[in-house]
């Protein structure tokens, strides 16, 4: 069982940066592929980036290649998502999402990852 707590969201000018944290409830979270997702009013859950155990190879949405970075730190038992260059359309619930290594599954499809943090609020202003 695995509980995941998003932190770090909050509302920022257009131009600026944020960066998410994702806490997990296991010590050994760096034997899981993770993953950010996010969600806009009214809007279908989307992908934004992931990281996999097997290699720390990192994946982005192509809309976000550029501004957004994912990253782990197993010392500190976190996954984070830096987020800058902020946009309106960066607007939405962010969440973490993980699962046991797993080579069968789409990192890319929400059915891809088997725990869900709560999410947190990213709201970029004009």
């Amino acid at each position: 069982q695995v509980q995941l707590v998003e932190s770090g969201g909050g509302l920022v000018q257009a131009g600026g940066s944020l960066r998410l944290s994702c806490a997990p409830s296991v010590r050994t979270f760096g034997t899981y592929d993770t993953a950010w997702f996010r969600q806009a009013p009214g809007k279908e859950r989307e992908f934004a980036a992931a990281i996999t155990w097997s290699s720390g190879n990192t994946y982005y949405a192509d809309s976000l290649k550029g501004r957004f970075t994912i990253s782990r730190d197993n010392a500190k038992n976190t996954v984070y998502l830096q987020m800058n260059s902020l946009k309106p359309e960066d607007t939405a619930v962010y969440y973490c999402a993980a699962r046991y290594r797993d080579y069968s599954r789409s990192y890319r499809d929400t059915n891809g990852y088997d725990y869900w943090g709560q999410g947190t609020q990213v709201t970029v202003s004009s």
